[in-house]
């Protein structure tokens, strides 16, 4: 059997504390990588990504993905320079398009982020390499800016780019400029497939091969021998994306009626009352349809369905307060 990459995404589900000893047994149980959010307004990954670093010395580090709008480029590329500096060869700078409501309630206004993620990723590539930037338009204005990296090592940074995509012409765009595209969650194994002809179209666009480029998807992982014990609580997270986040929905063939139902019910933020009150409108079957729940038999099953679909690497976020068992299944299921 081909050796299978594994990774661990991190969110706010978990104390701080608890994801740190997530980290350091993911590592020892021969865990590839770590992936933190920064999703909501909640943790900021930077932050724990060095934190990730300094606890850790094997894993690979992503971001899983940074919104482009908060930081400009220049500031980004400092960012994961230091990151690179506490953890060399173990950095990924993952990057995405942020999303609404959130984005006009902070004050953001999103346009063309297609175009504003091609600059940011060719300006940031051009700073990991230590060039000088000049650099002018819509979104990014630069005036001979580089690292400004005095003292320890001035070499250049290579630091992988990986895009964080749901939208089929993001997802070739990753494919034609980035090393790797993160793949959403709450995604069925049938959008994966479309979505992964999309990064190839993306790529064959640029002369590159499909095979250069990585696919790790973030899967929601609800894993429990009470099998409704277990689609209950992935079906209390996925009411909050039926209301808050439909066009990733919409991309795995969930119904408009289903969709509308819910965001009748839930407002932004959801109280937990509106969240109850729709989770009784989802089925068992959506809900096994775009995430990984139910059984330790049935989630692997799920799991190697998403990598037949091509997903290149599972990143697992454990909705357990112990992601520690669904580690060990996932060793046992793919070993070291």
């Amino acid at each position: 059997m081909a050796y299978q990459p594994l990774a661990l995404y991190l969110q706010d589900k978990h104390t701080i504390h608890d994801e740190f000893a997530f980290a350091r047994y993911a590592e020892a149980r021969g865990f590839d990588a770590l992936w933190q959010a920064d999703t909501r307004l909640a943790r900021d990954c930077i932050s724990m990504m060095g934190a990730l670093a300094a606890i850790t010395t094997r894993l690979t580090i992503g971001s899983g993905v940074l919104p482009i709008w908060p930081r400009n480029a220049a500031t980004l590329a400092a960012t994961f320079s230091t990151l690179w500096e506490m953890a060399p060869g173990r950095i990924i700078c993952g990057l995405g398009a942020w999303w609404e409501p959130i984005t006009s309630k902070v004050g953001i206004k999103r346009t063309r982020p297609l175009q504003a993620m091609r600059e940011v990723v060719t300006v940031l590539r051009k700073l990991f390499a230590r060039e000088v930037v000049t650099w002018r338009s819509e979104f990014i204005h630069l005036d001979e800016v580089e690292l400004d990296i005095i003292h320890g090592d001035t070499a250049p940074r290579p630091i992988p780019i990986y895009i964080g995509a749901t939208g089929d012409k993001m997802l070739e765009l990753a494919g034609e400029i980035a090393d790797g595209v993160v793949l959403n969650y709450m995604v069925s194994s049938a959008y994966i497939r479309r979505a992964v002809e999309h990064v190839r179209a993306g790529a064959e666009r640029a002369g590159r091969a499909l095979g250069a480029i990585a696919r790790p998807e973030l899967i929601v992982v609800s894993m429990d021998k009470n099998r409704e014990a277990a689609l209950d609580l992935s079906r209390e997270l996925l009411v909050q994306y039926l209301g808050q986040e439909p066009h990733i929905m919409k991309a795995s063939g969930v119904s408009q009626e289903l969709l509308d139902k819910v965001h009748a019910v839930l407002a932004w933020p959801a109280t937990k009352a509106e969240v109850t009150q729709a989770m009784r409108l989802v089925p068992d079957e959506v809900v096994q349809l775009v995430t990984a729940s139910g059984t330790p038999t049935e989630c692997i099953a799920k799991i190697s369905e998403y990598l037949a679909a091509g997903c290149t690497c599972p990143i697992v976020y454990s909705l357990q307060d112990d992601a520690r068992p669904l580690m060990d299944a996932l060793v046992e299921a793919f070993p070291r």
